[in-house]
Parts: structure tokens; sequence; C-alpha cells
């Protein structure tokens, strides 16, 4: 039987989120993030990191673009290899924006985020978040708003390379996503979370409609689907 996940709204400096997270032990958490300034350049450890520093898991994630004002832009990895020493400095110095590696984003595209990757989200977008349900945040830069959190572990985890985040399939080793857009009577999975991210119509004939997260609270269930919406499935491994 499917359930409809409950939404908790967090505000935050440079805009809002909503998380939606199971009851169940089901380790992703599913994000509605909103901007209208930059978020810090940050960076989250992977498991073996955080288990030992915080006993839990990493935070590898990927964003799915909803909307986009224009010239919106996400920063992943960095144009070129840099030492340690480099990143260091660039991020005290406020020059580390200008050594990412910033990327258009408009509706529709999908960036794989694992952890270890320098990043930042721009201004301006509206974007589905599926990630380890953990939220450890080392920030390297804040643009002035607030000093960085754990700076030396955030610079020690950091990958200090290039990377390339677009997508059209999510397949890592915490989940895979896929997107779907459902116009006529249609199966959907198999998956144990349905994200409907535009649009409206039922799943299992329960009616759905856009900005809802569905657990099916089952391992690699398929979801019966009509109407005419779009959702992100999520299978977890």
């Amino acid at each position: 039987m499917l359930d409809r996940l409950p939404a908790r709204f967090v505000h935050q400096v440079w805009g809002s989120e909503v998380w939606y997270e199971s009851s169940a032990a089901t380790p992703i958490l599913v994000k509605f993030i909103s901007t209208f300034d930059n978020l810090s350049v940050q960076v989250h450890p992977g498991d073996e990191y955080a288990r030992l520093h915080h006993n839990c898991a990493g935070k590898t994630e990927m964003w799915h673009i909803l909307r986009a004002r224009p010239g919106a832009r996400i920063a992943a990895g960095f144009k070129t290899p840099i030492s340690e020493e480099t990143l260091r400095q660039s991020a005290k110095s406020g020059d580390i924006e200008d050594l990412l590696e910033w990327h258009a984003a408009n509706p529709g595209d999908t960036f794989f985020i694992p952890a270890g990757t320098v990043h930042s989200i721009g201004g301006g977008l509206v974007l589905c978040e599926i990630q380890q349900c953990s939220d450890i945040v080392y920030r390297l830069y804040d643009w002035g708003r607030r000093p960085p959190l754990h700076f030396e572990r955030a610079v020690e985890v950091s990958r200090r390379e290039p990377h390339t985040p677009r997508r059209d399939v999510v397949d890592c080793d915490y989940f895979t996503v896929r997107h779907h857009r459902v116009q006529d009577p249609a199966r959907l999975g198999p998956a144990e979370v349905a994200v409907v991210i535009e649009g409206d119509g039922k799943l299992e004939g329960q009616p759905v409609r856009a900005g809802e997260v569905w657990h099916a609270g089952r391992e690699n269930a398929c979801f019966e689907a009509d109407g005419h919406f779009t959702a992100l499935t999520v299978s977890v491994k």
C-alpha cells in the first residue's frame, strides 16, 4: 500500500527546503529546494569518513531541475585539477568561485553529485534533490555570510579535480533514479519511492499531484500509473 510522505519545511539563509522523510528504514531523503541566492561552496564526506567522525552514512546526492531563471547555474568539481593548498587558500580568499566548473541549469537537467565533490547551487532554481539520508555539510566558502563549518575536514575529503555531473539516469551505489512521463496507463518501477514533479493523476488508484512523494512500503514495487504527470522513481540499493 502506498504511503504519502509528510512534508517538513526548512528555512535557509539562501532559500527554502521541503524535506520528505520516510518512517520506514529507507536510507534516502527527498527534498524540494528553492533558491534565491547561492548556497555555500561545500562538500559532503563519503561513508567511511562519515562513520568514523559522525557515526552515520555519507552523502551522495543528485539534483533534477524543475524551474530555473535565465542564467541559473550550479557548480560541480573544478575546471582543472588543483592541489590541496590551492583549495585551502582559494577557499579562504574567495577565489574558489573562479576555480569551480559552473554549469548552466535548465528545467529537465539532472546532475549527479557523489560524496567528495565540491559543489554549489546558484540562485533562481527550484529542484528535486534525492540523497543518502544524511545531512553532513562541510563548508569551504559561504559568500561572506558565515564562517565555514569544519573547514579542514572539508579540505580533507574534497576531490580536487574535474567532474562531469550531467546524467540521463542516475545509477550509483545507493540508488537508481529514473524519469517518467505518464500520458497513458503505465507501470513505473521497480522502485520504492515515487516523486511527482509535474501534473496530476493516479498511482495504484490513489490521486497524486506535483510536489508529493509516495513510498511503496516494500522493495522493488511497481506503481500502476494513470493520468498526465511526470515522476521520478527511486530504487534503493
